[in-house]
């Protein structure tokens, strides 16, 4: 068997210009630092949130935390506020996570840094809930209809916050190298085809390849795609994972209007 030799690859500018251009090949490119920032700062207004909520609801009726207004009218829209955040916190952090993904190695730790709304989620309305049941102070009413609008709107954000398509590394890597192989090729100055591997097997015996667009290469004169890269390409393909969608844009907006009906609601029962 002959011994395959090392490319001298020469390189055009258009394909330079194409590998920077796939989706998995942007995504890399872009930071993420705004949005994992941006999460944690609305976390921290969500349990900034439970907390005022926890201390309007517990207030007493002749000392609202809120002057004028009855204390678990004050705490439900605290906790609205709190739903807001927490949902709004990890959505930004599910865009951060499909943009530069955890490594799925370890199913434990690509489980938690995915779902990482759903922890802060539980963190946001678990502690208010236990607060509220075990206050002696609290009357029976403020203790059903609090829990009760806590829990939904834990549930809500729970719901909203879990990633139920991740994306992980070795994905993220799987579709950047088939964009690499499919946004420029390469080919020899002699024969009338060319490659989208460039350790393709005609190709061992080639010292040097030329790495262009595909129109480049058909303006070389090279007229169709190496038969034995076509058939490479296509298992690649047929073994590579979906493209992951981009979150809803109105899931927030729907989040917040459910929480407004829940609050709208509960305040319509109270007064009665």
């Amino acid at each position: 068997m002959a011994e395959k030799k090392e490319h001298k690859i020469i390189t055009s500018e258009a394909a330079k210009t194409a590998k920077n251009n796939g989706v998995a090949a942007q995504q890399i490119a872009q930071s993420t630092v705004g949005l994992r920032v941006g999460s944690v700062v609305l976390w921290i207004v969500a349990l900034v949130a439970e907390f005022f909520a926890i201390k309007a609801i517990l207030a007493p009726e002749d000392d609202p935390f809120i002057s004028g207004m009855a204390p678990l009218t004050a705490g439900i829209i605290f906790l609205v506020v709190d739903l807001i955040a927490v949902i709004a916190g990890s959505l930004l952090w599910k865009k951060a996570n499909h943009i530069h993904p955890a490594s799925e190695k370890n199913a434990l730790t690509f489980w938690l840094w995915n779902n990482l709304g759903v922890i802060m989620t539980a963190i946001a309305f678990i502690p208010f809930v236990i607060l509220l049941l075990t206050n002696k102070n609290a009357d029976q009413k403020t203790k059903t209809v609090g829990t009760i609008v806590a829990v939904v709107a834990m549930l809500i954000a729970g719901v909203s916050s879990y990633d139920f398509n991740p994306y992980s590394a070795e994905e993220q890597q799987e579709i950047l190298n088939m964009e690499n192989a499919t946004s420029t090729v390469y080919w020899t100055e002699g024969g009338t085809v060319f490659h989208i591997y460039s350790e393709c097997q005609h190709l061992n015996n080639s010292e040097e390849l030329h790495q262009t667009t595909i129109d480049e290469a058909e303006q070389a004169g090279k007229e169709r795609l190496c038969k034995t890269c076509l058939k490479r390409h296509e298992k690649e393909a047929a073994e590579a994972p979906a493209q992951i969608s981009e979150e809803g844009q109105s899931a927030l907006e729907e989040a917040t209007e459910t929480a407004e009906t829940v609050k709208e609601e509960v305040t319509e029962a109270v007064e009665e």
